[in-house]
């Protein structure tokens, strides 16, 4: 699979910032560039294993339209 990573200086840590769109609160972070691409794909990797967690959620989940 195919996912689009957005790398971004950050000048007060002077490291980069990975995050992938597509995939809520997936991110990471590296000294170069390359480090931040390399972290980006493990922790993609790590967000589409499957989970064993026995909890289940006792909530109700919605689906809201917002109209911009």
């Amino acid at each position: 699979m195919k996912f689009r990573v957005v790398v971004e200086y950050d000048p007060v840590t002077g490291s980069y910032a990975a995050s992938c769109p597509e995939l809520p609160g997936c991110c990471s972070a590296g000294d170069t560039e390359k480090e931040a691409l390399e972290n980006a794909k493990e922790a993609i990797a790590l967000y589409l294993e499957p989970c064993d967690s026995k909890n289940e959620c006792k909530g109700k989940v919605f689906e809201v339209e917002v109209e911009g």
